[in-house]
């Protein structure tokens, strides 16, 4: 390995992946070099009114623009490259380095957002990149996703390794994780281990996906009618399992939802699925007998317009159910979405359709991610000096950080970071160092960061309480209110079971409008606050509620 410049130290940064589970972001600095690895996306929560994704705060990136040598992705699900479109757009990105199946999820996700970008460089585990700065490896990892990587990066100050999302199984659907040359990088050392801790709380080691496989196989043989299988579209080796057990018992396959498509073309595309002859559309497979059809679809978290949840409800216009059929839930409820998929299930059961979830009975579904078994044996392989847990909640890097110190990680040499702190690591050792502004960035539609928390707080009240509108005409000239003030509301109560409430509002609004209009600094900036200042009071003594007061104002000019 090359001789680096040690004069300085080697930042590591979080932008994003910690105390929360998603929005995954790490950035490397070191001197005039920077490397980036993931650029995530985090689903709102139900909190989040109207948003559609949160993205990592680009500011810090932005700063450093001129520093930045590429983005290095672990691998290819959305809480790890759902930004990148994003990112794009706000910060000069020279590369971005990715495995086989990340990349080509990439280029079908900037195509469909019509950004141009042609220097995806596709990496294996044999890759190695070299900078002024960094040295750049790549170990295999086993995950639900192909092409899953722990990224390793050699610097003047020590080796970091961040180690993506992984398990150990030792009976896999698809390869084996390195483990040979984990033990390697770690009897060379490793400085610090940033290590993901998603299921850091969970006890023991995770099911082994052979398992599942044969749950699957046994289901398969004793299921007579039509079997429909919601699962989640990224598990490609579930879905190349599902297509292979399709095979063996003389079934044909149809795809519902657009996220399954995509990731059947790609595994198609890339040879993880072979037999393009098994799939069939979903009109061939209305002719098809039951025992001769299975159906692949999205919906397996409840989503209300997911393929699944369109089936339950009635709707799908290409596939409707029938009391033969079986659905099998290859898969657990992501924490939130447990009564999303409880209300699926509860529809399937009232059109008369036996379900098959995952239980201690149907071992039908394992997590990607190592339960703490798992996570110890990584810092065995690794044996850092230093532990920085990250993917997770707080409990669960805390849980994290407990399994460093049994496996003889000193309690000072472990960091439970937030977004928006940085490590300073110099001459291989490492301390917490400054911190810098990290927000979370609300994703609206096309609208990127101006959703801010007064929106959301603003929302929330609407769909509490609702809004109230209070229109009046004025002559600005005159000062003088023309005609009556009308009160128009939405989701505060109901206007003709009202009445009386709302023509006392409407008086209160137009004493205090009366009032203003004799005030010789009058202007209307100030009426609206003090319509809005004593409105809300009003309502909230008559009613208990707090609805958006909203008052609007038009100019009426006289035509003379």
């Amino acid at each position: 390995m090359k001789i680096f410049d040690n004069t300085l130290d080697t930042k590591v940064c979080a932008l994003g992946g910690l105390g929360e589970v998603g929005k995954n972001m790490y950035a490397i600095m070191h001197g005039n070099e920077l490397i980036i690895i993931d650029s995530g996306v985090l689903f709102p929560e139900e909190g989040l009114l109207g948003i559609d994704y949160v993205i990592p705060d680009f500011s810090f990136l932005k700063k450093n623009e001129d520093k930045i040598k590429g983005l290095f992705i672990t691998h290819g699900h959305e809480d790890h490259i759902g930004s990148i479109s994003f990112l794009l757009q706000s910060v000069n990105i020279p590369a971005i380095y990715a495995p086989r199946q990340a990349a080509n999820l990439i280029k079908k996700k900037l195509e469909d957002r019509n950004i141009g970008y042609d220097n995806i460089i596709i990496f294996d585990e044999n890759s190695k990149y070299k900078f002024k700065n960094f040295e750049i490896e790549f170990i295999s990892t086993t995950h639900s996703i192909p092409d899953s990587f722990a990224i390793v990066v050699h610097t003047s100050n020590g080796t970091i390794v961040e180690t993506g999302d992984f398990k150990f199984d030792f009976t896999p659907i698809g390869p084996m994780a390195n483990l040979q040359k984990m033990a390697r990088i770690g009897e060379n050392g490793v400085t610090l281990l940033m290590s993901e801790s998603t299921n850091a709380l969970n006890p023991g080691m995770s099911l082994s996906e052979s398992k599942v496989d044969a749950t699957l196989n046994d289901l398969f043989q004793k299921i007579q009618g039509r079997i429909i299988i919601a699962t989640f579209a990224s598990n490609v080796y579930r879905l190349k399992h599902i297509i292979e057990t399709c095979k063996k018992n003389n079934r044909k396959v149809a795809i519902f939802g657009r996220s399954m498509e995509t990731q059947i073309e790609i595994a198609l595309e890339c040879g993880y699925i072979t037999d393009k002859n098994i799939f069939v559309t979903p009109e061939e497979a209305n002719t098809l007998k039951g025992e001769e059809v299975c159906l692949l679809c999205t919906g397996s978290q409840g989503e209300p317009l997911a393929a699944l949840s369109r089936m339950a409800n009635g709707t799908d216009k290409k596939i409707k159910l029938n009391p033969n059929d079986t659905v099998i839930f290859s898969s657990s409820p992501i924490p939130g979405n447990a009564y999303a998929v409880s209300q699926t299930l509860n529809k399937l059961a009232l059109r008369g359709i036996k379900t098959y979830t995952n239980t201690s009975l149907n071992e039908i579904h394992s997590s990607g991610h190592g339960n703490q078994e798992e996570l110890k044996l990584m810092l065995r392989l690794m044996k850092p000096k230093y532990l920085m847990p990250i993917h997770g909640e707080y409990r669960m890097l805390k849980a994290h950080s407990n399994l460093g110190i049994s496996c003889d990680i000193p309690k000072e040499n472990i960091f439970i970071m937030q977004n928006g702190d940085m490590l300073s690591v110099l001459n291989g050792k490492v301390k917490r160092d400054r911190s810098f502004p990290c927000y979370d960035i609300y994703v609206d539609g096309n609208r990127i960061g101006d959703i801010g928390t007064v929106v959301i707080k603003d929302r929330k009240i609407m769909s509490k309480d609702g809004i109230l509108v209070v229109i009046c005409n004025i002559n600005y000239k005159t000062k003088q209110l023309l005609g009556k003030v009308n009160i128009t509301t939405r989701g505060f109560v109901l206007v003709n079971e009202n009445e009386e409430l709302l023509k006392q509002i409407e008086e209160k609004a137009t004493e205090v409008i009366n009032r203003e209009l004799k005030n010789k600094k009058f202007n209307y900036t100030d009426l609206k606050n003090q319509i809005s200042n004593e409105i809300s009071p009003f309502i909230l003594e008559k009613t208990g509620r707090k609805p958006i007061v909203l008052p609007v104002i038009m100019d009426i000019k006289n035509n003379d």
